[in-house]
């Protein structure tokens, strides 16, 4: 898996890094936390500059996250929770877990737009609760960006650092980041099969 995403972000430049960023905001099948470092690494080897590295990667998620805003605002919480009872086994979600999305959010508002982008699942799913509550749009890209741009650059800059050990690091990181892939993989699986509509 650190192979093909070297080899991807190598052969793509910029444009790679954005669409695996949107792609991992979508559906995430590699996570940012691989994505980024490894352009980080790529960055420090003479590779896409580190500054655009930054930027694509938060184009990318901004991107992912304004498409969730937009199903959130577009469908309303009626509609919405009338998915989650038809097809909630293969979202993973409950009308449960919905309504105590919907509540944190509206307890803690622009700051958890912000903050939610520096937290693995909760990046993608913050912005649905924000379209679900009609947030003001510009106000929700101004604090998702930021909140992309600081995640991205902590992550390309640890992987950047990084560098002068891409050797003894790439050994470990590919069975790793191959395991990390599968996991995700199986926890879907293991949250579709042990999903409940009233859980």
């Amino acid at each position: 898996m650190f192979d093909w995403i070297t080899s991807f972000i190598e052969g793509g430049g910029a444009l790679a890094i954005a669409a695996l960023m949107l792609l991992e905001n979508v559906f995430p099948p590699i996570p940012s936390e691989l994505i980024m470092p490894l352009a980080g690494f790529n960055a420090a080897r003479g590779g896409t500059p580190l500054l655009l590295v930054i930027l694509a990667g938060a184009a990318g998620s901004l991107a992912g996250a304004w498409l969730w805003y937009l199903v959130g605002r577009a469908y309303g919480m009626d509609r919405l929770r009338h998915m989650i009872v038809r097809h909630g086994r293969w979202l993973t979600m409950t009308p449960s877990e919905l309504e105590r999305a919907q509540q944190w959010f509206d307890r803690h508002g622009r700051s958890a737009v912000f903050f939610g982008r520096l937290f693995p699942t909760v990046r993608t799913l913050i912005s649905v609760p924000a379209g679900l509550a009609r947030m003001f749009m510009p106000r929700f890209i101004l604090f998702s960006a930021l909140g992309s741009i600081l995640w991205c650059s902590m992550l390309a800059l640890a992987g950047y650092w990084l560098e002068s050990r891409y050797e003894q690091v790439s050994a470990w990181l590919n069975p790793v980041s191959t395991v990390i892939v599968i996991a995700l993989i199986a926890c879907y699986i293991w949250r579709v099969i042990r999903w409940r509509p009233n859980s």
